[in-house]
Order: structure tokens, then sequence, then C-alpha cells
């Protein structure tokens, strides 16, 4: 039988490990290509003719999705790091591999308009890394709330970015349009798993936080 002092090592190992994968996972997010295993929601769309002043709006509206899907990969990483079960830690990682799709599809988006991704991408990974873990330290049925607090809020962004979107500009529209309908069901996967509901004092200083990234990295 393990004894009590083994078992704590035990845990405390596993818990290191994740945490160094958990960086280079983070690194691979902020500084490698990455590659979606899905098809764009974009591909096969025929290139819009966009006035100079819409491909630069077009383009600091992608720029700022393509952050929100670096902050996913931080928070579902840090999220499965402190996650007290394995099947939650299953469910962050399973959350986190498909928000991949929607960094990769963002990052091609910006490309395609001529413009680049943010060049603070390290620090939102960090900051966002560092809600998450609060989160996961909070317990997974907080985490959770968090999760569905975090998703509403950005199918709340994309909505407002369908509309700020140029109208011919197919090929960004069907990107948000597809991440916005994911973004959905990743909160109600949450909520069917057991969400608390997060006090409105950290629902409003998520808020903020949103604000504060998404008005920097639409000009950064």
């Amino acid at each position: 039988m393990q004894s009590p002092a083994s078992s704590l090592h035990s845990r405390s190992s596993g818990l290191g490990d994740r945490f160094l994968i958990a960086l280079d996972a983070g690194l691979r997010t902020v500084f490698a290509r990455t590659h979606a295993a899905r098809p764009s929601p974009a591909a096969g769309l025929p290139e819009a003719a966009l006035s100079a002043r819409e491909a630069r709006e077009a383009g600091a509206l992608m720029r700022v999705n393509h952050v929100g899907e670096i902050c996913a990969q931080a928070l579902y990483q840090s999220q499965a790091l402190f996650a007290r079960t394995d099947a939650q830690r299953r469910q962050f990682e399973h959350a986190a591999q498909e928000e991949l799709d929607h960094l990769a599809w963002t990052a091609d988006r910006v490309a395609e308009l001529g413009t680049h991704t943010s060049r603070l991408a390290p620090l939102w990974w960090a900051g966002a890394f560092a809600w998450g873990s609060a989160a996961g330290l909070a317990g997974d049925r907080w985490s959770l709330g968090f999760v569905v607090e975090t998703e509403r809020q950005v199918e709340a962004h994309l909505a407002s970015h369908l509309d700020r979107l140029p109208p011919a500009d197919a090929a960004s529209r069907a990107i948000v349009d597809q991440m916005k309908r994911e973004e959905a069901e990743h909160a109600d996967a949450a909520l069917a798993a057991g969400a608390l509901p997060l006090p409105a004092p950290v629902r409003g200083l998520m808020r903020a936080a949103a604000r504060v990234m998404t008005t920097v990295a639409h000009r950064v």
C-alpha cells in the first residue's frame, strides 16, 4: 500500500509534470503556427474586394478574435491543470483542442487581411493563465462557472463583431459565426456538468478585463 507521504509526492509530481506540459503548450500557442484539424469555415469562399478602411477594420477585429483564442488556450490549460478529477480535466482539455481550430482560423484570416497578430501575445496568455489558475483552484464547479461566464461574454463579443465586420467580408463572417456557435456549446456543456453561477463582482471584473484586452488588441 502506498504511504501518505509517497501519495502526496506522486500528486505533486503529477501536478509538476502537467504544469510543464501546460507551459510547453503555452509557448506553442504564442510562438508557433497552429494547424487546424478541421477546414476553415472560410474555405472556398471568394475573397471580397474590400476598401483599405474595411480591410483595416476587419483585420483589427480578427486580431482581437485571435487574442481571444490565445486566452482561451491559456484558460483551459490552466483550468485543466488544477481540475480535481480526471473527468473534469478531460473536459477542459477537449474544449482546448476544439479551440485550437479557432486559433488557427483567426491567425490565417489575420494574415489574409494583410495585418499582424497582437504583439502582446505573451502578456495575454500569461494573464489568462493566471485567471484560469485562480478559477481552477477555487474548485471544479466554480471553474465550470468561470467557463460559462467567459463563453457567454465571448459569444456576445462575437455577435458584436458580426455587426461590425464589412458585409462583403464573407470569409471573416463565416469564421466568426462558427466560433460563436461553438463557444455557446462550450458554455452549455459546462452548465450541464454542474457549473455554479459566479458572483456579480467577479462577472463585472471579467467584463472590465475583457474590455481592456479588446481595446488594446484592436490596435496592438
